[in-house]
């Protein structure tokens, strides 16, 4: 199909069961009724000054509304913004008068932060939950479905990533590209008709979208919604649903799998878990306890490149390029990297030559954008325009597998978060005991990034860690997963040639030697980091093998 709003259509009549939610069902007409209803009433407002498309901001953990705003702005052919409900005060604020917001959707959780945000581009804030939002669909009760189809190259939806700049990246979907790729999503995840997916990613990630709301769109599949995901009831709603499907991104295996073990967890109609990010032994035990397939997978939400992963792959390898795609690892310079070489044990030997940035060949014309952010753009079609370079760093062995290093720039991934780190030094700025502070992602024994300051004092300061994590605490605009697990006190930062601060030897030192501050979690007080610590650190990557991802410094 040319387009994700001819998808949509295709369901409309379709009595097999569409959707559930806490105890509430629709089938699959009755879904594309709901969005048939929200479609007429987004043709009642206006688009902003300048744009024929309305922007209809989502600001809603998973609730049954997010769905069907999806698929009325699909074939109304208008844009979807999926506000990320994580970030907080100005940064919120920020990202939706960047994609110029028109409409605001919202429920009780996010209503009183988001009224008191200054938003020049909002018309009308709607509360999802309330008597008047209900009155105004009731004025639209059994609308039809627009009797055109958006254009293919209409901009569909706007999904966050953050960047080094600290300017938001809102990643352009449009409505053909995400049309044109639900047969392959299907078939990636190998949904069919008798599927019961389980949605329990936030709607504003694109994986979310892509590999489950829309694949399963494309077979008329069930989806379980759930308002956040849960480890502690993943395993009940697995049973109580029958569920075939689900997805994940980051530590999600590792949340269900430490929980207790039941001898019933192997009871229950799990076919398939697809992701990314997961470390190796928690795939395995996913793999072990639950009977279902894991499949890994590397892609991005800009459709740059997909990586598919590889039964036969050596461990910790992320894959090949899928097929019809090649993928090199460059230096800035343009210039491809060495293989990397491993001894005996898989260590890997000349890590700081052979990792680069991978980047798909050819792939630049496939990238839609990033909406108003040219500065974000020219980072990820370097050199031309040809080649896709995707921000992320790896390195790739003499068969051709690669292998993910980490985060390239000012960004990182925390628990399955993308953010930058621009916001978060900013927050720090606040604090009255440090003239400067410098943020980055250092490895997470499991998987992604954990987030690391290191700060100058300021002039007859002394940090006092209860004080600094109340000082967090009481921060508004400190989103959820900006906690600092690691805090090093340093006297000056390396800086380049060109007088700007130079975060790669920090990165490569790590946690080791000098004072660092640690706070394993986000409620753990900050302690003095020891060399006992530090071993059980360096143990711990080890057991999820990812000796290889340690810090420079902690691999000597």
């Amino acid at each position: 199909m040319e387009t994700f709003a001819e998808v949509v259509r295709s369901r409309r009549g379709d009595a097999h069961e569409g959707l559930r939610f806490e105890g509430r069902g629709w089938t699959w007409a009755e879904v594309v009724d709901e969005a048939a209803v929200r479609a007429s009433l987004l043709r009642t407002f206006e688009p902003g000054p300048g744009r024929t498309q309305r922007h209809v901001g989502v600001l809603l953990q998973n609730l049954p509304d997010f769905v069907f705003w999806i698929l009325a702005a699909a074939v109304t052919g208008d844009v979807l913004v999926g506000v990320n409900s994580t970030r907080r005060g100005a940064e919120l604020a920020a990202d939706i008068s960047h994609t110029d917001v028109d409409v605001l959707l919202t429920e009780p959780l996010y209503r009183d932060e988001a009224a008191s945000l200054d938003l020049p581009t909002v018309r009308r804030i709607l509360d999802v939950e309330s008597a008047e939002y209900q009155s105004l669909l009731a004025e639209h009760a059994g609308a039809d479905l627009p009797a055109w189809l958006p254009d293919p190259a209409a901009i569909f939806l706007l999904l966050f990533s953050s960047g080094s700049t600290g300017t938001p990246k809102a990643v352009i979907c449009g409505n053909g590209r995400l049309g044109r790729l639900t047969d392959a999503l299907a078939e990636r995840v190998s949904l069919h008709r008798d599927s019961v997916t389980y949605l329990c990613l936030p709607m504003f990630h694109g994986h979310a979208i892509m590999m489950n709301l829309a694949a399963a769109a494309k077979v008329g599949a069930t989806i379980v919604l759930v308002r956040k995901f849960s480890a502690s009831q993943f395993v009940p709603d697995l049973r109580a649903h029958g569920v075939t499907y689900f997805n994940y991104v980051g530590r999600v295996l590792s949340y269900v799998v430490a929980q207790p073990e039941q001898p019933s967890d192997a009871d229950n109609r799990l076919e398939v878990a697809f992701g990314s990010e997961a470390a190796p032994g928690e795939s395995a035990e996913f793999r072990r306890r639950f009977g279902c397939e894991v499949r890994e997978g590397y892609g991005s939400s800009e459709g740059g490149i997909r990586i598919v992963a590889d039964p036969d792959a050596p461990p910790n390898a992320l894959g090949r390029p899928a097929p019809g795609m090649r993928a090199e690892i460059r230096d800035q310079d343009n210039r491809e990297c060495p293989l990397a070489e491993f001894d005996g044990n898989g260590l890997l030997l000349n890590g700081e030559e052979a990792t680069g940035e991978i980047v798909a060949v050819g792939r630049g014309k496939t990238f839609e954008g990033y909406y108003r952010n040219p500065a974000a753009m020219a980072e990820r079609l370097k050199f031309g325009g040809e080649d896709f370079w995707t921000g992320d760093l790896g390195y790739r062995d003499r068969d051709g597998y690669l292998y993910f290093a980490g985060r390239a720039a000012d960004w990182l991934r925390v628990d399955g978060e993308n953010f930058g780190t621009v916001a978060v030094e900013r927050i720090l700025g606040r604090y009255p005991a440090f003239a400067a502070a410098h943020c980055y992602g250092v490895p997470d024994p499991r998987t992604g990034d954990l987030l690391m300051a290191s700060v100058i004092l300021a002039e007859d300061a002394a940090f006092d860690p209860a004080e600094f994590a109340g000082f967090l605490a009481a921060q508004p605009d400190l989103g959820t997963k900006w906690r600092p697990t690691f805090v090093r006190i340093i006297d000056e930062a390396p800086v380049t040639g060109s007088g700007k601060v130079d975060k790669a030897p920090l990165r490569a030192q790590g946690w080791e030697g000098g004072r660092v501050w640690y706070a394993p979690s986000r409620t753990s007080p900050y302690r003095l980091l020891t060399e006992e610590d530090r071993e059980a650190l360096r143990a711990e990557f080890a057991a999820h093998g990812r000796e290889n991802s340690l810090p420079a410094a902690s691999r000597r």
